[in-house]
């Protein structure tokens, strides 16, 4: 298996997101890791949701990755493909007041209207940027091989949990929100990767340097 290095310096990086909870769902782990990195600067946005899950998407963003700053919009949830326009000009205008070295958002074959329109709107926004597409389990059973892997520990795959549980109690109730659906992906990845744990992603094309 081929390692892929994002380089030693500050890495400047977006997370993507339709709905609150999908980044922290998708790449926490990651964005664990990124956070540590000296130097490193975390945005994030968010398509829709309700002041109140806004309020725990800052606030989970923050506890993830330190210092990081949140953009929100109140686009309606499930209905994003109906506001092309508005999703294509927001991502723009973050486009304009922020440039990032690497983009993190939604997998473009995603079951998920809204997420899967946000990944897609991502590559033509960022087209020379590194794009990597995380994946959300949900019952529509579409999670497909990563591409890409980024290995986590076992403090930092349980580091992502306990940070979902304490920053989203919104969203207990659902039937498949718990601590064995998001550390039972987390263990399939790593055992793909020769890891104990890992968050996959799909990336369709990465420039690879050999020198």
């Amino acid at each position: 298996m081929l390692g892929l290095r994002l380089g030693t310096g500050p890495v400047n990086v977006l997370a993507l997101g339709a709905h609150p909870d999908d980044i922290e769902i998708g790449c926490g782990g990651t964005l664990l890791q990124l956070g540590e990195r000296p130097g490193t600067t975390v945005r994030g946005a968010i398509l829709t949701g309700s002041p109140e899950r806004s309020l725990e998407a800052a606030g989970a963003l923050e506890a993830f990755c330190p210092g990081a700053a949140l953009e929100t919009s109140t686009l309606p949830d499930g209905r994003l493909p109906g506001h092309w326009l508005e999703v294509k000009q927001t991502l723009h205008d973050l486009a304009a007041r922020f440039a990032p070295d690497v983009v993190l958002c939604p997998r473009v074959d995603d079951a998920h209207q809204d997420h899967r329109l946000v990944g897609q709107l991502a590559s033509t926004v960022w087209r020379d940027v590194l794009i990597l597409q995380y994946e959300i389990p949900k019952w529509d059973a579409d999670l497909r091989p990563p591409t890409h892997y980024v290995s986590l520990t076992g403090e930092q795959a349980r580091r992502k949990v306990d940070l979902l549980n304490a920053h989203y109690p919104s969203q207990h109730d659902r039937d498949w929100w718990d601590d064995e659906l998001f550390l039972g992906l987390m263990r399939v990845r790593g055992v793909e990767c020769k890891s104990r744990y890992a968050e996959g992603f799909v990336s369709s094309k990465v420039a690879v340097v050999l020198t």
